[in-house]
């Protein structure tokens, strides 16, 4: 046990970090697993955003997260990818009138 008071306030603050790194943890893998079961492209979106808030707060290693967010990629499939990607093209455009 912590003697010191400032060894008695870390252990404190130790435990509030743990208990929130576990709640982010869990929701990250309920997520996942979710995801996995029925998976969509804006779900994968969503777990893509939640895998890169645990990995930028080291609550997952940066490896693990291209790994999540690899094997979520591989799950959307290559059609429904190029449907979306085709989505994003042709919403951005505008058409273009001849000029003279």
């Amino acid at each position: 046990m912590p003697v010191t008071k400032s060894a008695k306030k870390k252990l404190r603050k130790d435990r509030k970090r743990q208990i929130q790194n576990q709640k982010i943890e869990t929701t990250l893998e309920k997520f996942i697993r979710d995801t996995k079961k029925s998976p969509s492209v804006k779900k994968v979106q969503e777990a893509f955003s939640l895998i890169d808030k645990a990995s930028k707060k080291n609550i997952i290693h940066k490896n693990k997260a291209g790994r999540l967010k690899s094997s979520l990629s591989k799950l959307i499939g290559k059609g429904s990818r190029k449907t979306s990607e085709k989505n994003l093209k042709t919403s951005g455009r505008k058409s273009r009138t001849a000029k003279k």
